[in-house]
């Protein structure tokens, strides 16, 4: 028999195994979600990020349906519908790694000892050192099972570096790309 998912059920397939423990082998590449929300900073990490046009220029994020994060995007108030978005390099491992743990302060206390800016179209703290950061402004939201989907319109790009490596995050961790390799699977050989 052909593992298959069950419909609606909690994403556990006949053999036992899961779909979080499948989805872990799709490499995905890590981003900051940063909002103003006009009493605080609030921030997470987000690798489920992609970009949806160029023209206009939209793109979408994934954001866990309880998350605070996700409440301050779903109020229909102007200020909290402008959100920014950092694609984290291979050095902000750290930093990815703050904005994921639980109970995390402000945004500014994580940023605190990191150089940072006020996106100008966003009003949202800005991290510097990504290769590269994008202030939204909400265009729609789409309820999807446990997340929100959150479309957004690119309203400026903040900064785009020439050069770096991204953070990719694979089977639960950060692994390390190696400059110029190509790794082939083991039965390619």
């Amino acid at each position: 028999m052909e593992d298959q998912l069950i419909p609606n059920g909690p994403g556990v397939t006949p053999s036992g195994l899961s779909l979080p423990d499948a989805l872990s082998a799709w490499a995905a590449g890590v981003t900051l979600v940063t909002i103003a929300d006009g009493r605080d900073d609030v921030g997470t990490t987000v690798s489920a990020f992609m970009p949806v046009s160029l023209d206009p220029p939209m793109v979408l994020v994934s954001l866990a349906v309880g998350s605070y994060p996700a409440e301050v995007l779903s109020r229909p108030s102007l200020p909290a519908a402008r959100f920014a978005v950092t694609l984290l390099s291979a050095a902000q491992k750290m930093l990815a790694g703050r904005f994921a743990a639980e109970g995390r302060p402000s945004a500014r206390h994580l940023l605190d000892d990191v150089p940072h800016r006020r996106g100008e179209a966003s009003g949202a703290l800005i991290p510097s050192g990504g290769l590269a950061a994008l202030e939204c402004s909400v265009a729609r939201r789409v309820p999807a099972g446990d997340h929100l989907l959150v479309i957004a319109s690119v309203e400026a790009v903040a900064y785009a570096a020439e050069t770096g490596d991204p953070l990719i995050r694979f089977r639960g961790r950060y692994p390390v790309l190696l400059a110029g390799a190509v790794l082939l699977p083991a039965w390619f050989a």
